[in-house]
């Protein structure tokens, strides 16, 4: 005899959901990658005296593989969205269940990576900065399930407002790794440490503000491409491969600048970039009424 489903009981998709645990195993991983680099360290320092090259040589493979899996985190927080709204699978409990990894994975691990990684030598404005930034991307969560809450309004656009959390954990992620590469030391970056202080500032307010960025929902399966398009693609997946430690940063800061410039370009190359396949020509990405997340 079946047991009777509770009409209350919020329906809970396999597939979306499964990614967003991925997403979630991810933000853990790299967590506990941190915390092992701190470990190893500590161990080697009991037997002998670390100098800053080997410190370096200890701590960059686990900061390497905290990198990667927060990069990991962005791939499954991008499909667990796909996999929803081609499946017409998107339900409050996905919604709630993908902000809850989104904290963990783009909030906690790139907080910790950073404050332990560069921010380490300013001591307690170091871990404050990384709170600040943990806060506010807490916050920017929240503001976006109030908004996608609310009745869409006819014309409304499906705009970010704010940066993104993926999007700010991915720049300050792959920065701070480009910086401590080239260094080749995690706690002596000079002046740079002041630089990423900065930064993580920056996207923690960039976070909760109202600069619009294109959340590219439009693009799916059925989104038409160009040849020029494709071959363009594969030549940025390539690039991208053979200077891993540069092209993310690059990537990750082009769509961060990309949020300031775009109520300036043209309606006709905003779509364009943004690959809308059946633009809403009435639309207006600027209207302050519009049911924007």
């Amino acid at each position: 005899m079946s047991a009777i489903r509770d009409p209350d009981e919020p329906k809970i998709y396999f597939l979306p959901n499964l990614m967003t645990a991925c997403n979630l195993a991810c933000g853990f991983f790299a967590v506990l990658m941190i915390f092992k680099g701190q470990i190893e360290v500590q161990r080697a320092s009991g037997e002998l005296a670390l100098s800053a090259k080997e410190y370096y040589e200890i701590t960059r493979k686990f900061y390497e593989y905290a990198i990667l899996l927060i990069f990991g985190s962005c791939l499954f927080d991008l499909l667990d969205g796909r996999l929803a709204r081609l499946g017409g699978q998107e339900s409050p409990f996905g919604q709630e269940f993908d902000s809850l990894a989104d904290i963990i994975s783009f909030g906690m691990a790139p907080a910790m990576l950073l404050s332990r990684a560069v921010l380490f030598p300013l001591g307690n404005v170091g871990w404050a900065i990384a709170l600040i930034y943990l806060v506010c991307g807490a916050m920017r969560l929240a503001r976006f399930n109030c908004l996608a809450a609310m009745p869409k309004k006819p014309g409304a656009g499906t705009d970010f407002r704010g940066i993104p959390i993926p999007m700010a954990a991915g720049f300050i992620a792959s920065l701070t790794f480009l910086i401590i590469d080239l260094y080749k030391n995690d706690h002596e970056v000079g002046p740079w440490k002041f630089v990423l202080a900065g930064a993580m500032l920056g996207l923690s307010w960039l976070m909760i503000s109202d600069v619009r960025y294109p959340s590219f929902k439009t693009v799916d399966w059925k989104t038409r491409g160009t040849y020029t398009a494709i071959i363009l693609a594969v030549v940025l997946v390539f690039i991208t491969v053979q200077f891993r430690y540069v092209m993310p940063v690059v990537l990750f800061s082009s769509y961060l600048i990309y949020g300031f410039i775009r109520p300036w370009l043209s309606q006709r190359l905003r779509k364009e970039i943004e690959v809308y396949s059946a633009p809403d020509e009435t639309q207006d990405d600027s209207s302050e009424n519009s049911n924007e997340y």
